[in-house]
């Protein structure tokens, strides 16, 4: 009987289906994991926007993890949207627990520039959530929020890492997708992933498609799914740029406003 590789979600809900667990759980199966999730909040969520959130209390998250954790077990586990410094401090209290590889996103704020993340909840971010990382996952405006470093070109992204990597993360993956033009190759989305010694230059096709919601969740889940499977952290990281870019470009129109990426656009040989 064929068990595939676990891997939990520590994420918001949201009810467009285009980020947060529902883009995570969907990532995972594409990838040949299977998906779990640890509900920290929900959203009323669109093409346009954040209408409301909710967050879950901090006893219901702790719960869930415990039950899928010490019955099902996890190869690795991804974090999301965690909203609060208390969310914060209970989710990396309980990966403190785990021997598996994580990989935190640093949600700050949503594809429409709703805030997601407290600005009380910054530090516990900095002190307690990103030193449990395997890798984490920052843009350019959550490296800013967190860091206060601004990227305005290529060359920043060291600068960037580097102030990420002193919170403790063992790798630093810095998205460079909101470098325009003029500033880096404006023709391809570059990322840097380095652990303070190796550096690793990812470069991908940039698309023109303005469908892109749930970049992040999907790009930080394809890492967890890999590692899930056994690779290393560049390996997956690199896997992980090659799903996600293909996703980018098969993004599809949804309402009124910004549509999702396509997480099954392999399902179907596409591109």
């Amino acid at each position: 009987m064929h068990i595939p590789p676990r891997v939990l979600t520590v994420a918001g809900s949201d009810s467009g289906g285009g980020a947060g667990v529902q883009a995570d759980l969907k990532t995972m199966l594409a990838l040949g994991t299977h998906g779990m999730s640890v509900l920290t909040a929900v959203t009323a969520q669109n093409s346009l926007g954040v209408q409301g959130a909710w967050e879950l209390p901090a006893e219901a998250v702790r719960a869930q993890f415990r039950s899928v954790v010490d019955d099902i077990g996890v190869q690795a586990v991804k974090t999301g949207m965690l909203s609060s410094a208390v969310l914060v401090e209970t989710v990396a209290e309980l990966l403190a627990g785990l021997r598996v590889p994580v990989v935190i996103d640093p949600v700050g704020v949503s594809k429409h520039g709703d805030a997601l993340l407290a600005a009380s909840a910054l530090d516990a971010v900095r002190t307690q959530l990103l030193p449990t990382a395997t890798v984490a996952t920052p843009n350019l405006d959550e490296v800013a929020q967190l860091t206060g470093v601004r990227v305005e070109e290529e060359a920043d992204m060291r600068r960037a890492a580097a102030a990420i990597l002193d919170f403790g993360p063992r790798w630093a993956l810095i998205k460079g997708g909101h470098l325009t033009a003029g500033h880096g190759d404006g023709e391809q989305a570059v990322d840097l992933l380095t652990d303070g010694t190796e550096e690793h230059w990812l470069r991908a096709p940039r698309h023109d498609n303005r469908h892109t919601h749930g970049t992040g969740c999907t790009l930080a889940s394809a890492i967890a799914a890999q590692l899930a499977k056994g690779d290393t952290v560049p390996r997956a990281a690199r896997a992980a740029k090659g799903y996600v870019t293909g996703a980018i470009a098969a993004g599809f129109r949804l309402g009124g406003g910004i549509g999702p990426v396509d997480h099954g656009w392999r399902l179907r040989g596409e591109h």
